[in-house]
């Protein structure tokens, strides 16, 4: 099985769950076969980095690249060319919201040259800068792909008024979805930060009931992807 989309994992904010939204996503890519390039571009605390890279497995890459530059962005660029058959997971650094607004349509324009798909991944909580960070973010990937998953440990979807009503949501209603992302439970999360272990890895070490729940919570993240994905390239 084949993708070459270059999956981007935003949000612009520290907290919201873009890094455990890109643990889910390489899971997800892997356990259905395909070679995946991890890039964590939270080179102070890459967590995501450090739970895949010694799973040591022929389909996966893992590289830290920071984008606080013109030369980070080359080097993400030139990354992704080098694994020219491998779907691209990017975990953005909350600190890259203003690279992005300089830099981020010169990387559409360089991924549509190498015949590459981008889609957005844009994980909010019910905040209001999670919506006003959103509008910055639209402006720089003009028609681009971007599905905005609501982070359901901070509530049920009905309570993100903020975004619900929306001049962005309705944008987003016609350049891809507004999504869900399952909460998951604390014990799960804190074994996966605490122990920087995938969760491919953390399900063969977790004790039953913590594995019984991050099972339960892997299909119910599986279920959004397969919408959002059928979507972004007929899965």
């Amino acid at each position: 099985m084949k993708d070459t989309n270059v999956y981007y994992v935003g949000g612009s904010k520290g907290g919201v769950g873009k890094s455990l939204f890109s643990f889910v996503l390489v899971d997800y890519l892997l356990e259905r076969g395909h070679n995946v390039l991890l890039v964590d571009t939270d080179t102070d605390n890459p967590d995501v980095y450090k739970a895949h890279v010694s799973l040591d497995l022929p389909n996966l890459q893992c590289r830290m690249n920071s984008l606080d530059d013109a030369d980070g962005w080359a080097d993400l660029l030139d990354t992704v060319q080098e694994y020219s058959d491998h779907a691209v997971v990017i975990n953005a650094a909350a600190r890259t919201k203003t690279s992005t607004a300089s830099y981020g349509e010169i990387m559409k324009s360089a991924l549509e040259e190498m015949g590459r798909e981008l889609a957005v991944f844009w994980i909010i909580n019910r905040h209001r800068d999670s919506v006003e960070l959103l509008h910055s973010f639209m402006e720089a990937f003009t028609e681009t792909t971007i599905h905005v998953c609501r982070n359901l440990y901070f509530g049920e979807a009905n309570r993100f008024d903020i975004y619900n009503n929306s001049r962005a949501k309705t944008a987003i209603d016609q350049r891809g979805m507004t999504l869900n992302f399952p909460a998951v439970a604390n014990r799960v999360a804190d074994w996966l930060y605490s122990k920087r272990c995938s969760i491919q890895k953390a399900l063969d070490e977790m004790p039953f009931g913590t594995r019984a729940e991050t099972q339960r919570w892997r299909r119910a993240c599986a279920v959004v992807l397969d919408a959002a994905l059928e979507v972004d390239h007929g899965c």
